[in-house]
């Protein structure tokens, strides 16, 4: 596998056809002079003083950036806030990261459409996964409607709360 997040960008996923990001999103305008959708990783080390270093690192993935990525995924999740959001206020849902990783090669997504919570994204997520491997043949979203049911049916009585589970879309 090789995994470099700066275009040009290569991945390749050999048996394992899925690019997880448990991260944070930030639609446009939620981060100070952005002006497109991003993904917010790891900032850059605070001591960090390279502007060419600088510019190849700044501790976002941007819309722009994704749609230039060369990806090989059948699956992308995203368990971040807002990754189904728009690309500005007046454009479609589903035009910022999500039609990005589209874009660059990602047959399916799993995308948010508000906040997500930490803990019921992690639920979710294994759950799915675990369904999958459990039984290959149901596909993404039904092991993903199979995690929900599940955080609803033996999850707290937060993460019972649609605003817990419903935000998501395979």
């Amino acid at each position: 596998m090789v995994l470099k997040l700066r275009p040009p960008c290569t991945i390749i996923w050999g048996s394992a056809p899925a690019l997880h990001f448990a991260t944070h999103g930030a639609l446009t305008g939620q981060v100070q002079g952005s002006a497109e959708p991003r993904l917010i990783l790891t900032p850059p080390a605070k001591d960090a003083s390279d502007p060419e270093a600088l510019e190849r690192d700044d501790g976002f993935l941007t819309a722009s950036e994704i749609a230039t990525l060369k990806l090989d995924a059948d699956w992308v999740i995203l368990s971040a806030c807002n990754t189904a959001g728009a690309q500005s206020e007046n454009a479609e849902a589903l035009s910022g990261i999500a039609r990005a990783f589209f874009y660059a090669g990602a047959r399916a997504l799993l995308v948010s459409h508000w906040e997500v919570g930490s803990e019921a994204a992690v639920k979710l997520t294994t759950r799915a996964f675990a369904e999958l491997k459990g039984n290959p043949k149901i596909g993404r979203a039904e092991a993903f409607r199979l995690s929900m049911k599940e955080l609803v049916e033996t999850g707290s009585l937060a993460n019972a709360h649609p605003t817990m589970w419903a935000p998501f879309v395979v």
